[in-house]
């Protein structure tokens, strides 16, 4: 559908060549609405003041008004018999930024609001993206006046005037809306308790739980509480809190009707039995405490809040409400499944010894839950993750890397270590504790799974290169298939206990989430919502389109580029080069922080390049994250990045910058000892000295057993030093911005400061932006737009030689020296 707002441009004056004023000469407007002056108690008001009519335009005006009418006018109304509130909006769209004036004439009585902002002076800052700007003004009796708006701007020739209907994708798409997760179909399939997550303009959102009917499609209830359902009777619980403490309540979904299974629930949280009369409580208990002015650091993780504390499990019987503790002891006890019959449970405990690695080891045990007896299945395993119980309890499933059980499963070349973040699947018979290793040959990577009680099989959510397949796998044979789903990633799915029924949630590069069922018998798929179509039908999106190519070393490397909307093959882009932050390739999710969509929407070509070492391409090729420091990833990621220049004319190889966050942010400053093939680049809590942040990280050093194995500073300089950025800063000569949290625990925030340091002292193009009190990602509402703006204004200033924003945004003039 075409946009109705339409503007028309005119000369009003000249500069260089091209208009610097546009005339609007089409608006939508709301019928007038008549406001009356108030009865004044007394001549003026506590400050002395008379009363003016403009005071009627103190408050905000009601512009929902505009869009509920849909009302259009060539030319503001210009008279009215009474004192009438006039409301009328129009829309600039810019790719840059730009500043500019509204001016309005003929009008005396009128407020103007930018993006429902008030705005007095008339002065705009446009960052890139779709604005709405509205008057809302007085029409007095029987007085004729002739109103026009003008927008005035040296960049005029910036902003847009008609976009064919569809506005821009910005940084408020992500940040805005509505979103779907956690699927969860009821045990007979006949009901699906969806979750719904709504991010509201201006922080905060608000979360809904809903039930539907598959049949009928008819909303059965919608909730706040964390709602769920029962293991077996179809049924939904949650908990609230009773006259006589918390109680445990369940709902029958077609009636409402509410039944309590105890009231006097105790703390914590807890899985229900799928026998439905027990629960298994995890609960903490907290470790001793040392004095907050001077203490001792016991562990390096005792940095961490909460490392002392340990986890133990308990049993509550819904009967008789008795509290069996199940574990007892200074390691921490977690449950990992319990079995269809509720007779088994399966627990982890987890034992740290930091001189050898793994530094962290896993065993993993079945207790019998009437006799107390437990039975060790796996013990001291450095690379084990989890385990869950086959449908009829004679198997256990266990997930673990390429390394754990004695490395079964590993699929390297020789001399090569796995990667610990490449996730593989094994099966355990317990009769006779034989295991096979299911994935071994076996490229995508374990993301989550399902062992489904209706059809005995597996269905295995995995990393398939850069998207997000599920597989079904023979809980007899093994044999894994891959399910025929019309999404590239899947974001989440269900499965149905009696009947065979998937419920999920997917999405693709140039869609963004839809909900479906499949009958997992004849596959057949049912889309039952479309978040997209929904949320951005009038938005304008470019080409997203697969580009692999062929490495010198023979190797195929995955990427996908993005065009921007209106793309015009006979023009030169700027190009914006984005890869991996830690293992895990960038899937082919619609949306993330770094938003490729509304990079693109501002005029860049974007490059996503799976390099070496990401996992979901096999074993052998995740390995190669392990003890090369970027080497393989770097050599993609220039290759990729010139062989793309050179085969596609559109994009200006002089202009072509780079960013990356955390381990994708070491890359970003490693790169730049490499290759000058990089107009500017951006680090977000990039490591620039693998030494210091081994230590300093929360997670450093563990980090360090997958991408450094073996490998310690005392002993392997060349990883860590001959590889750090920081040691090679003189070879940089790239404009590089590093931006950071200041609370960043993950990778402390003076991995930035040390290499900003180093540049600044060599005299090289440099900037550094610190958010204050973030971690390791920008969650705060505010300062993530500040945050976003920040990297597109650098990459402003260097690729599209316009340093307006970044100067609009960090003065160059307030610095003394």
């Amino acid at each position: 559908m075409k946009r109705i707002w339409t503007l028309a441009v005119t000369m009003a004056a000249a500069f260089a060549g091209y208009a610097d004023t546009i005339q609007v000469n089409r608006f939508r407007v709301a019928a007038p609405l008549e406001v009356k002056s108030p009865y004044r108690v007394d001549t003026v008001d506590v400050k002395a003041k008379a009363f003016d009519v403009d005071k009627l335009l103190d408050n905000q005006p009601p512009f929902s008004r505009l869009a509920q009418e849909q009302r259009w006018v060539e030319s503001l109304p210009e008279t009215q018999k009474n004192q009438s509130l006039w409301l009328a909006d129009f829309i600039l769209e810019t790719q840059d930024y730009v500043e500019a004036e509204v001016k309005v004439e003929g009008l005396k009585h009128y407020r103007l609001y930018v993006d429902e902002a008030k705005n007095s002076d008339g002065k705009v800052k446009l960052e890139p993206g779709t604005h709405r700007l509205a008057l809302a003004y007085l029409s007095l009796p029987d007085t004729a006046f002739t109103p026009k708006v003008m927008v005035v701007s040296d960049k005029s020739d910036k902003l847009s005037v008609d976009n064919g209907g569809k506005r821009m994708y910005t940084i408020r798409d992500v940040m805005h809306g509505k979103s779907m997760y956690s699927p969860a179909l009821s045990p007979n399939g006949k009901y699906l308790l969806l979750s719904y997550s709504v991010r509201k303009v201006g922080g905060g959102s608000e979360s809904l739980r809903r039930i539907t009917d598959l049949a009928t499609g008819k909303v059965m209830t919608e909730r706040t509480e964390n709602i769920q359902w029962m293991p077996r009777s179809d049924r939904y619980y949650y908990t609230r809190r009773g006259v006589d403490g918390r109680q445990l309540v369940t709902v029958d979904p077609v009636t409402g009707q509410e039944t309590i299974l105890t009231e006097h629930l105790p703390e914590g949280s807890f899985t229900i039995a799928p026998t439905e009369d027990f629960l298994i409580y995890t609960l903490t208990q907290e470790g001793t405490a040392e004095r907050k002015d001077v203490y001792e650091v016991i562990h390096p993780n005792d940095r961490q809040p909460g490392w002392r504390n340990r986890n133990y499990l308990v049993k509550y019987d819904l009967a008789t409400g008795i509290m069996q503790p199940l574990t007892f002891g200074y390691r921490s006890s977690w449950l990992c499944d319990i079995s269809a019959d509720g007779k088994y449970i399966l627990f982890a405990t987890s034992t740290s010894r930091l001189t050898e690695r793994p530094t962290t080891l896993t065993s993993v045990y079945r207790m019998n839950l009437q006799t107390m007896e437990v039975e060790p299945l796996v013990e001291k395993d450095g690379f084990l993750n989890h385990a869950v119980f086959s449908p009829d309890g004679n198997r256990v499933a266990l997930v673990g890397s390429p390394e754990c059980l004695g490395g079964i499963g590993k699929n390297v070349r020789e001399g090569q270590t796995p990667n610990m973040f490449d996730v593989q699947l094994y099966v355990m018979t317990l009769s006779d504790k034989q295991i096979v290793p299911v994935t071994k040959y076996f490229n995508p990577n374990v993301v989550s799974y399902d062992w489904c009680r209706a059809d005995g099989n597996m269905y295995i959510l995995t990393e398939d290169r850069d998207c997000r397949k599920l597989y079904r796998m023979d809980g007899k044979t093994y044999r894994i298939e891959l399910l025929d789903v019309p999404e590239e990633c899947v974001r989440g799915f269900s499965l149905a206990d009696k009947a065979p029924v998937l419920a999920y949630i997917g999405e693709s590069a140039a869609n963004a989430m839809r909900l479906y069922t499949v009958q997992t018998k004849s596959m057949k798929t049912k889309m039952l919502r479309d978040l997209f179509s929904e949320q951005y039908g009038q938005v304008a999106f470019g080409k997203v389109d697969a580009w692999d190519f062929v490495n010198s070393r023979g190797d195929t490397i995955c990427g996908r580029y993005y065009l921007p909307p209106h793309f015009d093959e006979n023009k030169k882009y700027p190009m914006l080069v984005y890869y991996y932050g830690g293992c895990s390739p960038i899937s082919r999710y619609f949306a993330n922080v770094y938003s490729f969509h509304s990079y693109a929407a501002m005029g860049y070509v974007v490059y996503v390049v799976e390099p070496s070492g990401a996992t979901g391409f096999g074993q052998e090729f995740s390995a190669r994250h392990v003890n090369t420091a970027g080497d393989y990833v770097a050599d993609d990621i220039i290759e990729g990045t010139k062989r793309f220049a050179e085969e596609h004319p559109f994009v200006n190889a002089k202009k072509i910058g780079c960013l990356g966050a955390s381990y994708g942010g070491f890359m970003t400053q490693y790169l730049q000892t490499k290759t000058d093939i990089f107009a500017a680049a951006v680090s977000h809590a990039g490591i620039s000295d693998h030494s210091s942040y081994w230590g300093e990280g929360y997670w450093g050093y563990s980090y360090s057993e997958v991408s450094m194995a073996n490998s310690y500073p005392w002993k392997d300089k060349d990883l860590y030093v001959e590889h750090s950025p920081l040691y090679l800063a003189d070879k940089i000569h790239t404009p590089l911005l590093f931006v950071h949290g200041d609370a960043d625990r993950n990778v402390p925030v003076g991995e930035s400061i040390q290499m900003y340091t180093a540049l600044k002292l060599l005299g090289r193009e440099t900037a550094m932006v610190l958010v204050a009190d973030q971690d390791h990602h920008i969650l705060d509402y505010d300062k993530t737009f500040r945050w976003y703006a920040t990297m597109q204004a650098w990459f402003a200033k260097w690729l599209k030689d316009d340093p307006t924003w970044w100067n609009a945004l960090y003065d160059p003039n307030r610095c003394l020296y």
